[in-house]
């Protein structure tokens, strides 16, 4: 009898071989052994301290920000949904946010309590559990510092409250949160008063820059390399010679030379591979190494 015969009872569902694509922004990818999506924070910690420490667990938030490879992904992919989607207020200029809850959701509802600080998570795409992965954030602000605690499950099953110290954050990412497995399920911002229409307006303007300046209408997983110390990713792709060529039915966009973006049938494989023959162009050309800043997960078909 497999692993997959003996999971544990869930309030949730439990969802066998299904594929991944339809759960991603790239919209490709193989099959998953098993889908979990859990009722609530205690039907998560409850499945996991109850799993076979030996089966390996995948969260995918939104899939914004993934590139899961045409084999699929062994193990137990995690989805958190709707229990996770709340946003509420609170004293102090502070907002909590659930894991599921859009980036751009937070903004507003933030906008609308008169929390000014957040209106960066207007342009990040993806979900604040991505976004407390990997410190995301644009136009000069990041999610270390906004932050004031966030909560977790591990691995192991146990319930965790994290302080902004206790993630060690950097550039696009967390230390302590890439060590443990961390599994995000919601976290509590900060911010500072202001009036809801002066935040809106300047979110207007993140709307305004980020729809003239990135393909948001295209299958895409936002910025697809991090900025390598003194460079800009763009730049280096369009210098050499990447932006709008097509790879199989993958391109970097037109539009932004750092988003990689499905033109209408491209594979995992496609993806990728231009992905690295890029990264191979740039060290040849420029000696920079480009890291990717899009997280790929599973195995080649």
């Amino acid at each position: 009898m497999s692993w997959q015969d003996q999971l544990p009872a869930v309030r949730g569902k439990l969802l066998k071989d299904e594929l991944l694509g339809p759960f991603t922004w790239f919209r490709v990818g193989g099959p998953a052994d098993v889908i979990f999506l859990p009722e609530d924070a205690e039907d998560l910690a409850a499945f996991l301290k109850a799993l076979d420490p030996a089966v390996p667990v995948t969260p995918i938030g939104v899939g914004s920000n993934t590139l899961v490879r045409d084999g699929g992904v062994d193990g137990v992919v995690i989805r958190l949904g709707k229990a996770f989607a709340k946003v509420e207020s609170r004293s102090d200029n502070r907002i909590f946010a659930g894991s599921a809850v859009l980036d751009a959701i937070l903004a507003r509802e933030a906008g609308k309590a008169g929390i000014a600080g957040l209106e960066f998570y207007r342009g990040v795409p993806g979900s604040i559990g991505g976004a407390l992965v990997m410190n995301a954030g644009c136009y000069g602000s990041e999610t270390k510092d906004v932050l004031v605690e966030a909560y977790a499950v591990t691995r192991s099953g146990e319930q965790i409250t994290l302080s902004n110290a206790d993630l060690e954050y950097s550039y696009r990412k967390s230390a302590r949160a890439a060590r443990e497995q961390l599994i995000f399920t919601g976290a509590l911002f900060e911010g500072r008063p202001d009036e809801p229409s002066a935040i809106e307006a300047r979110m207007a303007e993140i709307t305004e820059r980020r729809e003239k300046t990135q393909p948001i209408r295209e299958k895409t997983g936002g910025s697809t390399f991090k900025n390598p110390p003194g460079h800009s990713s763009w730049k280096l792709v369009d210098d050499a010679g990447w932006r709008g060529k097509p790879f199989g039915g993958a391109m970097f966009s037109p539009l932004h030379s750092n988003f990689l973006i499905n033109t209408g049938e491209a594979t995992a494989a496609d993806l990728e591979g231009l992905g690295e023959a890029v990264r191979a162009d740039v060290k040849s050309k420029f000696g920079v190494e480009l890291e990717w800043e899009i997280k790929r997960i599973g195995k080649p078909a």
